[in-house]
């Protein structure tokens, strides 16, 4: 396996909107970068809460364990996620894999260093959609996420065979997802 450079992550991966990563003053960088492509979190989060004494069960998800926040409806730019909680969101960004081709998703320095961490399964072969992402505040205080700016990189990887059964084959549940996805069990 090796991993994508930027020139190879411009031609073979879909991503839209492509940015390149450039200086924006006081934002987290989101772009191309050498190695990786750094993606946006979306303004739509689902915050876990434990209002209603829910139980998380990934068999029988219940949406009374969250309460959504728009900030598109809020006007503002950020969301905070509670102390030693976390949050469900989707990126800006929607990406197409090609068949011989992998991602992994990563934390950004800048959240990581702030007890932020982001959490997503591999990007397989032929999975499209918007990635939906899980933001968790591992600190006893609240967190300030900063909607429309940089969240996660992707390192993309080239196998050295292409797969024989790739997610679109299979017919994967999270297939072409518009949005932030729930948990699903088929």
């Amino acid at each position: 396996m090796s991993i994508l450079c930027d020139t190879q992550i411009r031609e073979l991966i879909g991503i839209e909107p492509f940015e390149e990563n450039v200086k924006r003053s006081g934002q987290v960088s989101y772009g191309v970068s050498s190695y990786g492509y750094d993606v946006r979190v979306g303004g739509l989060f689902k915050i876990f809460t434990n209002v209603n004494s829910a139980v998380i069960d990934p068999k029988r998800f219940s949406e009374e364990s969250f309460v959504t926040l728009d900030t598109n409806e809020t006007g503002k730019d950020h969301v905070l996620i509670p102390p030693n909680s976390f949050a469900l969101c989707e990126t800006v960004e929607t990406v197409t894999m090609p068949r011989g081709y992998l991602a992994i998703c990563v934390g950004k320095s800048t959240y990581a260093r702030c007890g932020i961490i982001v959490n997503v399964t591999p990007i397989e072969p032929e999975w499209r959609g918007k990635i939906t992402l899980e933001i968790s505040n591992t600190t006893p205080l609240p967190a300030k996420i900063y909607a429309n700016e940089g969240i996660a990189q992707l390192i993309f990887l080239k196998a050295d065979q292409v797969c024989a059964r790739s997610y679109a084959d299979k017919h994967g549940k999270y297939q072409d997802q518009r949005g932030l996805t729930l948990p699903k069990v088929d």
